[in-house]
């Protein structure tokens, strides 16, 4: 039999917000929300954008000064609005108004006679260029020198473009990741890295500490990374810059850039981590593809806990100018044209992404997303919060292609088996009319097509008359690595407030698009707390990564562990649990309130050769109560004497 793993803890941000207590979800659904639900949301990202602090029980502004939080509230409601979700670009990363390039250039001396200049000592040039001759400045001798330049002289200058794309899922305007520990020099995603992994381990309601003293070291796993790297100034990015600038490469550039970073950031700087850890990497499915690794780990019994987890800050202009080179960015002209704009009028910004809809190219954004997953007997032991559970992830290559970028047969495989593996769990009936689908919906024309006709074969064959896609990119923009990660994590909202946000930026479905057995939610569809007994996670990714990705809702999760393990035990559990949410909802006021609780253990606990006692049966570690067994399983014993 196979331990189920249970989401008992999930964290992150993107454009929506933070991820934890579904505070990211109910800015998609906020105007169905109740009052208290929709004033908490609102408060929770003026705080995370620091435009609101509780210091002594007072309500402060950004300027510190006290005010009336339901005044400040109203008042602030226009701001937050815009400054969430997709939007145009601002200027906190760069000045999309004023992107610098170099043009190269050949220059000559006026009328053929030498092109002459002066230079500093320390700027010139060795060895000399050919064609230069060099003398001492008359002007400043000690610090200057005369060059002289016979043939032509090609230059580099430098200059300055609008950028054709002006939309982006930004984080909300004025969170700031690098504030909120000791950054160092480090790369943005390592950044949101620490705060989306420290958000899912403090919303879990249960001290790390408890988690540690029950599960031995090595029965951990962290599997997390992204799919671009580090590629601004203080990753990859600086690092190939460098020469081209001037500027000298840091100690830091190459080692932070490696996508498998995120986990190694939690590893050394979060959890401590002993266990085993890794770093798929599959384009936009990504997410998925670390969660398949952690999920048969507990399933196989050989880890009882996984953090599983992206994080992708891809919003620098070289990556800008490779997708849009590529065509497949909605680009400010495209989203002019889709709405009989003139090229003096601004697009709609916060429509740039159309899933199913006319359409021009996706929308890229930012976001870290991690979940916590435990084994189903130590979710009821420590009496964790219980989210949902991965029933399945299956991963499929698309075959031979013609582009490498272009789509191919994998995710009909991917959504077969994850529709399969669903009914198995809920039944057929349950599958027809208590499922629902979370699509890529990048807002792409080829992915309407494509992604709509393998939805449409799938209900097809299984019967399902209704499908409800959703489709949260038109929220938050296409954040690679992590999409499927936003995609789950805003899943989860629905269980707890019982809509599932519709698709608001496109007013029609295309005509391209399969419609057949589906049910595109241009609205939000209120289904219930437990309407919908599962999700299936959609994610198509470049080069043929496809992935999905079978969730069951929490309510179907209790009645599994009820079966499993019994009535008593399972009441054991929901006493055990009452403290555990009261944590949780702690944790979740104080976040709303402003409190910093980033978790950064740099230089601590450091362990040596002396912190470790090794045997011919375990392993003691210093700091862990339950030794490391070496009392392996022979697998091949039937092939050995």
């Amino acid at each position: 039999m196979a331990n189920l793993p249970v989401i008992v803890a999930f964290g992150g941000i993107n454009p929506a917000g933070r991820a934890s207590g579904h505070n990211a979800y109910r800015r998609m659904v906020v105007d169905v929300l109740d009052d208290e639900k929709r004033d908490s949301t609102w408060t929770s990202l003026a705080a995370l954008t620091g435009k609101l602090s509780k210091v002594d029980n007072q309500w402060l502004d950004a300027f510190g000064q006290p005010v009336d939080l339901d005044s400040a509230i109203s008042a602030l409601i226009p701001e937050l609005t815009q400054s969430t979700l997709i939007r145009k670009l601002e200027d906190n990363l760069f000045d999309p108004s004023r992107l610098p390039f170099h043009r190269t250039a050949s220059l000559t001396g006026i009328n053929l006679q030498p092109l002459e200049f002066e230079i500093q000592k320390k700027h010139l040039p060795s060895p000399l260029p050919l064609g230069w001759t060099v003398k001492d400045s008359s002007y400043d001798p000690e610090h200057r020198l005369a060059v002289s330049v016979a043939d032509n002289f090609d230059v580099l200058v430098k200059s300055f473009r609008e950028a054709p794309v002006q939309s982006a899922g930004q984080l909300p305007s004025g969170f700031d990741p690098a504030v909120l520990y000791p950054s160092r020099s480090h790369p943005r995603a390592l950044q949101l890295t620490l705060y989306g992994a420290s958000d899912a381990i403090n919303s879990l309601g249960i001290d790390w500490a408890t988690v540690c003293r029950e599960v031995p070291a090595d029965q951990f796993c962290v599997y997390a990374s992204n799919c671009m790297g580090q590629l601004d100034y203080n990753g990859f990015g600086g690092m190939l810059q460098a020469r081209i600038l001037g500027k000298k490469v840091t100690s830091k550039q190459l080692p932070l850039g490696f996508t498998e970073m995120p986990a190694d950031f939690l590893n050394a700087y979060l959890l401590g981590n002993l266990g085993t850890t890794g770093a798929n990497v599959a384009a936009c499915a990504t997410f998925l593809y670390n969660l398949r690794l952690g999920i048969r780990d507990i399933q196989n019994g050989t880890h009882r806990v996984a953090i599983i987890g992206t994080s992708e800050a891809c919003l620098v202009p070289e990556v800008f100018d490779g997708f849009t080179t590529m065509g497949a960015l909605a680009d400010d002209a495209s989203l002019r044209a889709l709405d009989g704009l003139d090229e003096n009028q601004n697009p709609d910004y916060r429509r740039a992404c159309r899933p199913f809809s006319n359409n021009a190219g996706f929308t890229m954004a930012e976001s870290a997303q991690f979940i916590v997953l435990f084994d189903d007997k130590l979710a009821l032991e420590l009496g964790a919060n219980i989210y949902g559970a991965v029933n399945d992830v299956f991963v499929s290559a698309d075959g031979h292609k013609k582009s490498i970028a272009g789509p191919g047969l994998g995710n009909y495989l991917t959504m077969a088996k994850a529709a399969a593996a669903t009914r198995n769990i809920i039944g057929a009936e349950g599958l027809k009319h208590r499922s629902y689908v979370q699509s890529h919906g990048t807002g792409t024309p080829q992915n309407r097509v494509t992604e709509s006709h393998i939805l449409s074969q799938i209900a097809q064959n299984y019967g399902i008359k209704n499908w409800p896609v959703a489709a949260i990119k038109s929220y938050v923009g296409h954040s690679i690595a992590s999409a499927s990660g936003d995609q789950i994590t805003a899943s989860l909202g629905t269980w707890s407030d019982g809509f599932i946000p519709g698709i608001l930026t496109t007013d029609s479905v295309a005509d391209d698009v399969h419609q057949k057995n589906l049910e595109f939610l241009l609205q939000h569809k209120e289904v219930g707390k437990r309407g919908m007994d599962a999700v299936v996670i959609n994610s198509k990714g470049f080069g043929g990564n496809n992935a999905s990705a079978s969730i069951l809702a929490p309510h179907i999760v209790e009645r599994m562990l009820a079966k499993r393990h019994g009535k008593e035990t399972f009441n054991h559990y929901k006493h055990r649990n009452e403290s555990v949410q009261e944590a949780t909802k702690d944790y979740d006021r104080s976040a709303t309130e402003a409190n910093n609780n980033t978790i950064y253990k740099f230089d601590h606990n450091v362990l040596d050769k002396d912190s470790i006692e090794i045997s011919n049966k375990e392993i003691k570690v210093v700091g862990h109560t339950l030794p490391i067994s070496l009392k392996l399983t022979n697998s091949y014993e039937d092939m050995c004497d």
